[in-house]
């Protein structure tokens, strides 16, 4: 039997970013193939892997993803099994999910499914993205799932409880990256620089109105600027800026909205300040909308078990998982892990006991699936 805690925490010390998940998934070909028989197949994409296991008496293929990259973040947590890769860190959670995956894979290996199931562990969703192109490759395409569920760990929700609900779960994202080239100098000459510090400043203030002023107010939308860069010293006036941040938008065309807004803003500040402002939207990811017939079905899986089922709400956070709904029947939900800090945060720290949970949850679900 596959030790889930210590595959956990072994995964837990090597993060990796997307697309680099070498380690990681080198350590989870180990695992899987310890259970590999005639009735497993596996393919790798990228960094990521997928793996088939054939049914008893097929009609359809079932899909579960798990998604397997960390975060550039210096862990802060203290734990005896603490990142071992400087500047990164599992603070999503998706050390549980690759285990929680593998836990299942395990169960459905020992007693087979009626249907196919295909277990798909996902590389960057993190970014710049990994679902999108892993959804339209041949390896995919092959095995193609009939339905998909995920899960992502939940910080605020206690151990034994899952959440879900029909309709939108995560919101749609796109990074946002804008770039400010003016002319530097010295401070006491400000009439012969162009400012980027203030034309940065500024725009910031400007941008918030693009929100309250465009998108619908039933339709929830947010643009947040997270960071913010200029200047070297404190004598001399900044000839460059850099903004980064998100936009988060409960309608799939309220993105486009918010974008060609902030369009119109920077050529307005490109004269106003006699500037060059550039913007990358970085990642893009579709909403994470769940269908009333899998999640009602979900809940019916965990009808008599030891897993507490509640309606969700919606949230503005991003997942990548929703290119593949946007494709394929089936629903994610949020697993309860009991964690005093939340997602990406450098002390993030999961109750274990969540792990046998996780697997009771998603094993369920196949079962009342492949019925």
């Amino acid at each position: 039997m596959l030790d889930l805690q210590q595959i956990r925490r072994k995964l837990h010390q090597i993060p990796e970013l997307g697309f680099q998940e070498k380690k990681t998934q080198q350590y989870l070909l180990e695992n899987i193939k310890s259970l590999e028989t005639d009735k497993v197949s596996i393919k790798l994409w990228e960094t990521g892997i997928l793996v088939f296991v054939e049914g008893k008496a097929p009609t359809k293929t079932i899909g579960y993803r798990a998604d397997i990259d960390g975060l550039p973040i210096n862990e802060q947590t203290g734990l005896s099994f603490s990142s071992k890769h400087d500047g990164k860190m599992h603070a999503c959670g998706h050390d549980f999910h690759m285990a929680i995956a593998l836990g299942v894979l395990e169960k459905i290996i020992l007693e087979p499914m009626n249907d196919h199931c295909l277990f798909i562990f996902q590389p960057a969703e993190e970014g710049p993205g990994g679902a999108l192109p892993l959804l339209q490759s041949e390896a995919f395409q092959s095995w193609r799932p009939d339905i998909v569920f995920a899960l992502h760990i939940a910080p605020e929700l206690p151990v034994g409880t899952v959440a879900s609900k029909p309709g939108l779960l995560f919101a749609n994202t796109s990074e946002l990256f804008i770039d400010f080239a003016g002319k530097g100098g010295h401070a006491a000459y400000p009439h012969l620089t162009k400012d980027m510090t203030v034309a940065a400043s500024s725009f910031v203030v400007q941008m918030q109105q693009i929100v309250s002023r465009n998108v619908n107010p039933l339709e929830a939308s947010v643009v947040t600027i997270g960071k913010m860069q200029s200047g070297f010293v404190q004598n001399a006036i900044a000839g460059t800026a850099r903004l980064e941040g998100t936009i988060r938008t409960q309608h799939p065309d309220s993105i486009n909205t918010v974008k060609n807004q902030l369009e119109k803003l920077i050529k307005g500040f490109e004269i106003a300040y006699d500037c060059k402002i550039e913007v990358d939207y970085g990642a893009n990811y579709y909403q994470v909308y769940n269908q009333a017939e899998q999640v009602k079905e979900f809940r019916q899986a965990l009808a008599g078990s030891n897993v507490h089922y509640q309606e969700a709400e919606p949230a503005m956070t991003g997942e990548d998982f929703g290119y593949m709904l946007k494709e394929i029947p089936g629903f994610m939900f949020w697993l309860g892990v009991d964690s005093a800090y939340g997602l990406h945060h450098a002390q993030l720290n999961p109750d274990e006991a969540a792990l046998n949970v996780g697997v009771e949850a998603v094993h369920l679900t196949f079962s009342k699936l492949s019925q």
